[in-house]
């Protein structure tokens, strides 16, 4: 069998890596990644692309850290989706590797084996949206605004926006938004389930910490089966998604914090989970 290629092989040899475009800072059990472009509204770049996927690749693997949160820098704009202009100028042979690589950011949040939480502090349009549905969890300034507008543009959603957008909010609700192309404020985006959380913009990035700690307070080895187990399961017929959570349940039972769990509940105190 041949192996799958590692996430630099699937890029273009003459992409170069920018460490700038995304940046990681760790909070304790934390960690931010920040798409680092607002004076391009925080478009994906090809170059933008690779320092996001080979930062995932690297954080997949380190299992102390208990939750991601994705966020762009400045305040006007989450993500804005597909580098256009970069677009406009790339050869077409281009296009597919472009195209791939785009989908597999979005991939590779979505099986992130943490949980991932979206912090909208602005517009999320296009792409940005579609990174928004990849994640577990979305929180977003009540000044935010969303929309797949690809129709409006000629095109439909391309990386995932189609697929993960219908299974969050329903279908014709889906079908409403990318459709027409309109967008939606932050008060809409909460009231049909697009948002978990809306928070001030002031307190938006406290609002955030505050939920990724919660998680992160959680036994580690548990909230990554429940994650599996819902991401699996939910997407399977009812009996074959039990099947699913138990061979999931299977896997906390022989867990130092599950015993941690019982201990700390007989001595009325507070568990201290080791993630083992």
């Amino acid at each position: 069998m041949t192996p799958e290629p590692t996430v630099l092989e699937q890029f273009p040899s003459d992409v170069p890596d920018q460490p700038e475009l995304v940046t990681m800072s760790r909070e304790g059990d934390l960690v931010w990644l920040t798409i680092d472009r607002p004076e391009v509204m925080n478009c994906l770049s090809f170059p933008t692309l690779r320092r996001f996927r080979t930062l995932l690749e690297e954080l997949r693997g380190d299992l102390s850290i208990r939750c991601i949160l994705i966020t762009g820098a400045g305040e006007r704009a989450f993500c804005a989706g597909a580098d256009l202009k970069e677009r406009k100028t790339m050869p077409a042979e281009r296009v597919p590797d472009f195209v791939r690589n785009i989908r597999g950011v979005m991939d590779d949040v979505a099986n992130m084996p943490q949980p991932t939480v979206a912090v909208v502090q602005g517009f999320a349009f296009g792409g940005g949206t579609e990174l928004m549905l990849a994640c577990d969890l979305r929180i977003a300034a009540s000044e935010a605004t969303f929309g797949l507008t690809e129709t409006t543009l000629a095109i439909i959603p391309g990386a995932g926006g189609t697929q993960r957008l219908p299974r969050l909010i329903g279908s014709s609700r889906a079908k409403d938004l990318i459709l027409t192309g309109r967008k939606l404020d932050a008060a809409e985006a909460e009231r049909i389930g697009l948002l978990n959380r809306v928070a001030p913009r002031a307190e938006l990035r406290a609002a955030a910490t505050e939920l990724a700690e919660t998680i992160a307070s959680n036994g580690p080895v548990a909230v990554r089966a429940a994650k599996a187990a819902i991401d699996l399961g939910t997407e399977a017929p009812i009996q074959e998604g039990l099947e699913i959570e138990a061979k999931c349940y299977e896997r906390v039972l022989p867990t130092q914090d599950r015993l941690e769990a019982l201990a700390a509940f007989a001595e009325k105190r507070k568990p201290r989970y080791e993630g083992r």
